[in-house]
């Protein structure tokens, strides 16, 4: 994330997760889950986590009148006990 004002840390951080799924997954209905919302605004506006891990799934839009037949859901994913470093993106084909 780049430097912003101490205030607007947290919303950014948010815009920024959501730019990152549109990219990642090719959706436009971008959903952030409350887990990671409250994750992220843990520790207030301005002190945001410097790394979160996310699991990102598309999945298929079941409302009638919904613009967008799919949506991506962005979760947070557990942290290994060795910690974050070295791990890469795995793909999991989740058949719900």
């Amino acid at each position: 994330m780049f430097d912003s004002t101490f205030k607007k840390k947290a919303p950014n951080a948010i815009k920024e997760l959501r730019k990152f799924a549109q990219k990642a997954m090719g959706t436009t209905d971008v959903r952030i889950d409350v887990k990671l919302n409250k994750l992220i605004w843990s520790s207030g506006i301005r002190s945001v986590p410097r790394r979160v891990r996310v699991r990102i799934a598309r999945r298929r839009n079941d409302e009638e009148d919904a613009k967008e037949e799919l949506y991506s859901l962005v979760t947070v994913a557990e942290v290994p006990a060795e910690g974050l470093k070295g791990l890469g993106t795995k793909v999991v084909d989740d058949t719900e």
